[in-house]
């Protein structure tokens, strides 16, 4: 039974089917909550920076296609996970872009399509497309990895941090603290200050930076929580 299961989840029709319900699922949230900036400037400091390298924690990956303004273009890498398949159908969906595989450097980045992503990022970057992934890498929740930092670096282009939350949600208990956003609530949009990575950067001078980024996402996730009234969740987040 299972094994039919796993079957089916892998079939096309099915993943199609689910991502098109998680993109219109997602409009749903984005509509029915009163979503702010914070800053209510964000998008006019950060303009003149674009392209940029937008961060964020994973968990928070569902609602970020709706920073993406009709005047910008992103895109957003997604694994290529089964998973990762229903994400990108559904991001597409809602007029983002995908890059598909790890942003991880670790033992596994060959075999999960690392190399290949990481090209095509600089590459999507270099068109003057923003680029959107996950600071931490699977499964090590709220520690930021140096592929992101390597991006930053090697591009020449600023990591902006962001944090999307909604007075109303529910937390999965998985590796991630996945938010699932629900409708009807106040919703906020948090960006950070820019961060940036000189082109000569030694490994010291990454995992200083690693640090500050951590520092940010952390920063940027409780003060989202806080602008919707549940300040104790940005110490979850």
């Amino acid at each position: 039974m299972k094994a039919t299961l796993r079957k089916l989840g892998r079939a096309s029709w099915v993943q199609h089917a689910a991502g098109f319900t998680a993109a219109e699922f997602l409009r749903l949230v984005w509509w029915t909550n009163r979503f702010t900036l914070d800053p209510p400037d964000v998008y006019k400091r950060v303009e003149p920076d674009m392209p940029v390298i937008i961060a964020f924690w994973h968990g928070q990956h569902f609602m970020m296609p709706f920073l993406k303004r009709k005047e910008y273009q992103a895109k957003v890498l997604i694994s290529r996970h089964r998973d990762g398949e229903i994400n990108a159908i559904a991001a597409e969906r809602l007029d983002v872009g995908t890059v598909r595989g790890s942003g991880d450097h670790g033992s596994e980045f060959h075999r999960k399509g690392g190399v290949s992503a990481f090209k095509a990022m600089l590459r999507t970057l270099d068109e003057k497309i923003n680029m959107a992934l996950t600071a931490d890498v699977p499964k090590v929740s709220r520690k930021a990895g140096l592929g992101i930092i390597m991006l930053a670096r090697e591009s020449g282009r600023p990591i902006l941090p962001v944090a999307i939350a909604t007075s109303r949600f529910k937390r999965l208990n998985n590796w991630d603290r996945s938010v699932i956003h629900l409708p009807f609530g106040r919703g906020v949009i948090a960006g950070g200050e820019l961060i940036r990575v000189p082109p000569d950067a030694d490994n010291e001078t990454m995992q200083m930076i690693r640090l500050q980024l951590e520092e940010r996402l952390n920063e940027v996730t409780r003060r989202a929580y806080e602008c919707v009234g549940r300040p104790d969740e940005g110490i979850h987040a």
